[in-house]
């Protein structure tokens, strides 16, 4: 990201946070339910007047919310650009087919969030001899959940490494629009393959991922915030539109461990949870 951007970086630290910063928390130690509690104590303390917009993510069966800031919705994706893909260990949101918590995780992202609530069976939970995506926080195997986010902007953008490849110097304040897809990965090749999910091609003079789920449910759209564990005690102050689909898809998840070696997007791990935003004041209402 060029140095004239330098400005976004708070405002993009779901995707630039190195690991490092975590690296001597450990990722099997879940923290207190007291630890969750005082996060979202200082949320609110920190967001309190301060006209923060709605934040994600969030319960997508509940539909009630009572901050009032608007901002217009971003267009349909097939109207924008590609910027960005990546996903998170175990979903942000929570609802639909994704509503077992995975528990408080480490306190900084890792190892919380939601899981399928359905069953698998024996052959698909048959773990890889290595798993994938390995980082400092583990890595991922059968039967593990993940949130995809396919990121979309408005500005004249290719497909690129973080956030910082949804803005430009020609447009600082761009509208921003994450198609998202709950995905649960299996020991099965005749699932879903991760490389054509997330396969890239022009339409109509914009850059698409041209294979985005259309058969896991009507997406649930409202006007929340970028996420990540950086913004668990303070405010996120980009708008984003999601769309959010309910059901989940199966992927083969040695080709999910394929991808992470080499992608367009330099996304080798799966990165960390926000806290699931609960304040009604920090929510959007959700049109039925």
């Amino acid at each position: 990201m060029k140095n004239n951007l330098n400005f976004l970086i708070p405002c993009t630290m779901l995707l630039l946070v190195p690991l490092s910063i975590y690296a001597k928390e450990t990722h099997d130690k879940f923290v207190p339910d007291t630890v969750i509690e005082d996060q979202r104590a200082l949320l609110e303390k920190n967001t309190r007047g301060a006209g923060f917009g709605p934040q994600s993510p969030r319960d997508i069966d509940v539909y009630e919310g009572k901050n009032k800031r608007l901002f217009s919705a971003a267009p349909a994706y097939t109207a924008m650009n590609l910027c960005n893909i990546h996903f998170h260990k175990n979903a942000e949101h929570k609802g639909g087919e994704f509503t077992q918590y995975a528990g408080n995780g480490n306190g900084k992202g890792f190892q919380t969030g939601f899981k399928y609530a359905g069953k698998l069976n024996e052959s698909e939970l048959k773990p890889l001899a290595q798993g994938a995506c390995p980082s400092t926080f583990g890595e991922l195997n059968s039967g593990d959940t993940i949130e995809l986010h396919y990121v979309h902007s408005t500005a004249q953008v290719k497909p690129g490494p973080t956030l910082g490849s949804c803005l430009s110097d020609s447009i600082k304040n761009p509208q921003l629009r994450v198609e998202t897809q709950v995905y649960v990965l299996v020991n099965d090749k005749s699932a879903l393959d991760f490389g054509e999910l997330t396969k890239i091609d022009n339409v109509n003079g914009f850059h698409q991922a041209i294979n985005i789920p259309s058969n896991t449910g009507k997406p649930v759209q409202y006007t929340g915030s970028t996420t990540g564990p950086s913004y668990n005690e303070i405010g996120s102050p980009l708008q984003v539109s999601w769309s959010v689909r309910p059901k989940i898809a199966k992927v083969n998840v040695e080709t999910v461990k394929t991808w992470c070696t080499g992608n367009v997007f330099d996304e080798d791990h799966a990165h960390g949870v926000r806290n699931l935003v609960i304040n009604p004041d920090l929510l959007s209402e959700i049109s039925k």
